[in-house]
């Protein structure tokens, strides 16, 4: 069974870092896209970034480029999403999701994580 599982949201303050992991399970990671949304309250899910879960190819969001980054370590089966220079506007319930094509349209994405929370506050 397809499972995606995030961690490590938190609270920090603005202009500091934070790594979030989306650990899979019950799917081959470098046949799958993974990508990165966020949805703040009141506001529609946005997508952030994208990879191949065999590593190299990515999509990043234009609010986030050159701000955000996205891993994959393959050995354990777990994709990164490295959040710089956070700023007040980042705040949001971050999900994963495994997708087939390379792409930030939710609509497209298959399998999806219950989200961690990323607070950004001084």
């Amino acid at each position: 069974q397809e499972q995606l599982v995030e961690s490590g949201g938190g609270l920090v303050q603005p202009g500091e870092s934070l790594t979030l992991s989306c650990a899979t399970s019950g799917l081959t990671l470098d046949h799958w896209y993974i990508g990165w949304f966020r949805q703040a309250p009141g506001k529609e899910r946005e997508g952030v970034a994208c990879i191949n879960g065999g590593g190299g190819s990515t999509i990043y969001g234009d609010s986030v480029k050159g701000r955000f980054s996205i891993s994959v370590d393959g050995a354990k089966n777990l994709v990164y999403l490295q959040l710089n220079s956070l700023k007040p506007e980042d705040p949001a319930n971050y999900f994963c999701a495994a997708g087939e094509v390379a792409t930030l349209r939710e609509s497209l994405y298959d399998f999806w994580g219950q989200g961690t929370q990323v607070t950004v506050s001084s």
